[in-house]
């Protein structure tokens, strides 16, 4: 009977998303006080999560344009490129300079029927003016030429430089982004250089490779959106919430998102790998972000390891981070009053 409750137990907490990481099989621990009966009826946790309107396609919004794909040369990981896409949003002048925005993972967040759809969420943001107006790449992983590009099913932990550029505690990945990409997209575009009006973010280890780029160039990147972060000891990231309370604070401003049964680390022989439990060390991460007085926004749910909870709130977790962006509180000032059309458009209203 006890070795029945136990493998409901583990069946109801174990990831199933094509981006969960693996659990590692670590020294046993004991396990975390869990209801068996409770476990044992709870219903799929992602099922309750879905889109928010403002993640989907609205009438009369107007639609930014996705350019490419771009193939970038690494200097960082010789032998490597990163393919990655340029949003341009419909209000785009370029006379005017514009904040930037780095999703990780981009081929997941650009996805028109996956779970962020960044696209739209910027689409309807900028039009009600609750975003600046923002240039926005979306970027993979880094791979050889002879390897493939990852797609839905295959983010690249298996077939790309992913677990290396992602999950690292260095500031090589972060060379890519700022000694890299921005160079490209600043000959290109009209990309403030102002450190708070860039940000990044990812999902699972793209998410910890955000935080990293940030950690590592904090004069270049202060915004960071975390989505069921690997905080964990993948190469070493659950030492960040010691480093963080050891080192000095930084101008970043971040965002984290993860559920309770995110990757929680119990194995099927019944040992529990704390250094390997995304939720908690998720939760070491906010509290170490809150002693060190952090400008830090944080939601737990119920979700496992993926995308659910994280596109249905991608629209706040957005406004949140960036809601430091101009704006005019003048009542006279009829075009802040307006919405946000391309300048042909607004020039025939």
């Amino acid at each position: 009977m006890k070795s029945q409750i136990l493998l409901l137990l583990i069946a109801a907490v174990l990831p199933s998303n094509a981006c969960a990481q693996s659990s590692a099989q670590g020294s046993a621990q004991s396990k975390p006080a869990v209801s068996p009966v409770a476990a044992a009826q709870t219903p799929d946790p992602d099922a309750f999560y879905h889109l928010d309107p403002d993640s989907l396609p609205q009438e009369g919004v107007p639609k930014g344009e996705i350019r490419g794909p771009f193939t970038l040369p690494s200097n960082a990981y010789p032998g490597t490129q990163h393919t990655y896409w340029v949003y341009v949003p419909a209000q785009y002048d370029p006379a005017t300079p514009t904040s930037l925005m780095i999703y990780n993972d981009g081929q997941a967040f650009m996805n028109p029927e996956g779970d962020m759809r960044a696209q739209n969420v910027m689409d309807n943001l900028i039009f009600r003016r609750e975003l600046p107006v923002l240039i926005a790449v979306f970027i993979n992983p880094g791979r050889r030429p002879d390897q493939p590009e990852p797609n839905p099913t295959e983010w690249g932990d298996h077939t790309t430089n992913r677990p290396t550029e992602y999950n690292t505690l260095d500031d090589k990945y972060a060379r890519v982004i700022v000694d890299e990409l921005l160079p490209v997209l600043n000959k290109q575009y009209n990309v403030l250089r102002d450190p708070e009006r860039h940000g990044i973010g990812g999902s699972s280890s793209g998410a910890i490779a955000a935080f990293t780029v940030a950690w590592e160039r904090p004069n270049e990147f202060r915004k960071v959106l975390s989505n069921v972060g690997s905080f964990v000891d993948l190469r070493g990231g659950n030492a960040y919430p010691d480093i963080i309370r050891k080192s000095e604070k930084k101008g970043i401003r971040i965002f984290l998102c993860d559920g309770r049964n995110d990757n929680r680390a119990l194995n099927p022989d019944g040992s529990y790998n704390q250094a390997r439990d995304w939720f908690y060390q998720n939760v070491r991460m906010m509290r170490a972000l809150s002693e060190k007085g952090y400008d830090l926004n944080y939601a737990w749910g119920m979700n496992k390891h993926g995308q659910k909870m994280g596109g249905a709130i991608l629209p706040d977790m957005m406004r949140w981070l960036w809601r430091d962006h101009e704006f005019s509180d003048d009542p006279k000032n009829t075009l802040e009053r307006s919405f946000n059309f391309p300048m042909e458009n607004a020039a025939k209203r």
